[in-house]
């Protein structure tokens, strides 16, 4: 068809009312609840074997000639990512940098079995370790936190024995791990993975920005090598900010050479060599890596600790830590802790999940996620690891090196327990100022994200409120009180457009079956002596009364007022004619004014109505009440199939003089029109009679 041509339509059909349609094409609700019942409570143990461990299903059909050698490559990458990043986010969640790389071997090995995500690469990431810390340096000994930031391991394993019956940050960081746990668990077995959808774009936006700066105050310690007090509670920020300030003159030049050099690299490599090696080779420089191994190499020769008072890792035990239970005497203290870090490690996993999923053409079940993720979780709280979460840029770079399954992730796996077992105290020297540096410049992209105001203004005044109260919320008062005002703010913004529906009136596009916006379609002409009122959105007792307010404006006809008007008119006299412009009596003059006579049927369209509930129906019923006292039908036209039941189960339909429903909003017009013929031809013979 060439373009600007017109297809032509012509369908002849009867017009149908929703019911009979209903009966002469045989609709059988029973039959789709049956259907969903049986996809639902499938019973088949194979079945249910499959959707609870997937890589039973998928390792069957693993192409191991065609995808083995790239899952390799891809597992060898995300490998040398991880040990970087692994002992950053360790030092960021207050433990030992070796539980970073903890965290990314024993969850990852369940996530395997259980998870639906090919590229999600589990472990670290810098939001969910700083929640972590906050909660570790709550509820730790704060002796732990005095002398040394990291205590010393013992038997091969960095747990420490609590003193004075106070824990150690390794206890309580299990301890939240194990309770993030509990709650992803259970949100598995109520099947409230859609609980993730709370979290909007605008307000993720907002909330990872907010603790991105966080994350980078927290951190201006070591890339300046002061020694201040940590901070706990509200106004962290700020009162971290104040400390520094405080301590300026204190400011150790040798960490800040360290750190300025660090950085520099990073970022020339991040915005020069990066993008020039990409066009060349999906595999990138591992500038985190080398950046690591350089610093512990100058640190060691160089005796930076006893010469520039810089602080080291230190302590690096080797090995696997030994399967401790977390103190289960700890989760009722963490449980707000957990449920936030729950929450936020999810939403940012299902969300990872979904992206390459949506790119790559497959099915993520977000169900199953939790329980992969729940688990990982239980496995790892014993053994000293944080929570878990998908990494942005591990999980790209997973893919763009060509990563085809979780596979990747068992080599990756791999050549962890290699640097566990081996390599591991290699890294004590490294001065914690390269760490810090790590950290800053990995989170430019969220920093980057502030920009996301300017574009949510334009798009909605709303939505830039909700990310600016969510952003100054978190970097001013706290990480929680952040994520919870925002959810509270995008609820509410909810609601309040739930309040304010579009409203309009529908007129008939000339020789077409087309029902457009009269005011926003020119060519758009209303049917006299008819009102077709489309409303969107939701009828419940909240919106019921905005409903019936923009029904009554938009139609400029209130039944009551309207049938005290005739109610008037008749008492004063029936033989009155209302097209006449004078009268005798000036009351029943204004009052023939008022009435409205041209109006003689009402159309509701419900195409976009989403829901109703018993007091909206309610509410239909005494709109529909209050039209036939003034001799005004109501129909109801293209609302859907749960939405008839409803309102037919609230007896709304009980009585056919009351309302007529019909499949489309033409059928109903038709019928009216019909309606308008006959009468119109009874008045005609009455009065030749």
């Amino acid at each position: 068809m060439e373009e600007g041509s017109r297809c032509q339509i012509k369908i002849d059909r009867p017009v149908y009312e929703h019911d009979q349609l209903r009966k002469d094409f045989d609709y059988d609700k029973s039959r789709a609840d049956n259907c969903s019942a049986c996809l639902n409570y499938e019973t088949n143990f194979k079945k249910l074997l499959l959707r609870t461990v997937p890589v039973v299903g998928w390792l069957r059909h693993y192409k191991w000639k065609n995808d083995i050698v790239a899952d390799i490559i891809a597992g060898f990458t995300v490998a040398i990512m991880h040990i970087p990043q692994g002992m950053a986010y360790g030092l960021l969640g207050n433990v030992p940098p070796v539980v970073g790389i903890y965290m990314a071997f024993f969850p990852v090995l369940i996530y395997f079995f259980l998870g639906t995500s090919r590229h999600n690469s589990m472990g670290t990431f810098a939001v969910v370790c700083l929640m972590t810390g906050k909660a570790v340096l709550e509820h730790s000994d704060p002796s732990f936190f005095s002398k040394r930031i990291e205590p010393n391991a013992t038997d091969q394993n960095p747990i420490i024995e609590s003193v004075h019956d106070l824990y150690s940050p390794i206890e309580v960081a299990t301890a939240v791990t194990f309770t993030v746990a509990l709650f992803q668990l259970a949100m598995y077995v109520l099947r409230l993975g859609v609980v993730s959808a709370l979290l909007s774009e605008t307000l993720v936006s907002g909330f990872t920005t907010g603790a991105a700066f966080h994350v980078i105050v927290s951190q201006i310690k070591d890339l300046l090598g002061l020694h201040i007090p940590r901070h706990k509670g509200l106004f962290v920020v700020i009162n971290t900010v104040q400390s520094v300030v405080q301590e300026l003159s204190m400011v150790n030049w040798a960490a800040v050479l360290i750190s300025v050099v660090t950085s520099v690299v990073l970022i020339l490599n991040n915005e020069l060599l990066k993008p020039v090696v990409a066009k060349k080779s999906s595999f990138p420089v591992p500038i985190e890596l080398i950046a690591i191994v350089a610093g512990t190499l100058v640190s060691k020769y160089c005796n930076l600790e006893e010469i520039y008072s810089i602080k080291i890792v230190g302590e690096i035990p080797s090995g696997l830590p030994l399967p401790r239970p977390p103190p289960f005497s700890l989760v009722t203290t963490v449980l707000l802790d957990g449920f936030t870090i729950a929450i936020v490690s999810y939403s940012i996993t299902l969300s990872m999940a979904f992206i390459f999923a949506q790119k790559l053409n497959y099915e993520v079940d977000p169900n199953q996620e939790l329980l992969a993720q729940g688990m990982g979780n239980v496995f790892g709280s014993f053994f000293s690891c944080m929570p878990v979460t998908a990494s942005l840029s591990r999980s790209t770079i997973q893919q763009v090196v060509g990563g085809k399954t979780q596979i990747a992730s068992v080599v990756s796996c791999t050549l962890l327990l290699f640097v566990l077992l081996w390599i591991g105290p290699f890294f004590e020297p490294l001065p914690k100022s390269v760490l810090a540096s790590v950290i800053v410049v990995a989170l430019k992209s969220m920093v980057m994200q502030i920009g996301d105001v300017y574009k949510f203004w334009k798009l909605s005044k709303m939505d830039a409120l909700v990310w600016l109260a969510t952003f100054l919320t978190v970097v001013f008062v706290s990480i929680e009180i952040g994520l919870l005002t925002g959810v509270v703010m995008s609820l509410a913004t909810i609601f309040v457009l739930s309040l304010k529906p579009h409203t309009c009136l529908l007129g008939s596009v000339p020789h077409t079956d087309l029902y457009m916006n009269i005011e926003r379609y020119k060519g758009a002409v209303e049917i006299p002596g008819l009102k077709i009122f489309q409303y969107c959105g939701g009828i419940n007792f909240a919106t019921r009364n905005t409903f019936k307010a923009e029904l009554l404006r938009l139609v400029d006809i209130n039944p009551q007022k309207e049938l005290i008007y005739r109610t008037k008119l008749t008492k004063y006299g029936d033989e009155i004619d209302v097209k006449q412009t004078e009268s005798p009596n000036e009351k029943i003059a204004r009052l023939q004014r008022k009435v409205n006579r041209e109006l003689r049927c009402l159309i509701l369209d419900f195409s976009s109505l989403s829901h109703i509930d018993p007091s909206g129906v309610s509410m239909l019923q005494i709109v529909t009440e209050g039209f036939q006292k003034i001799d005004i039908p109501v129909y109801i036209a293209a609302c859907s199939d749960p939405i008839y039941e409803k309102i037919s189960k609230c007896g709304l339909l009980k009585h056919k003089s009351s309302i007529r429903t019909f499949p489309t909003v033409h059928d109903a017009v038709e019928c009216a029109i019909e309606i308008f013929t006959i009468n119109a031809s009874t008045i005609s013979t009455v009065s030749r009679l």
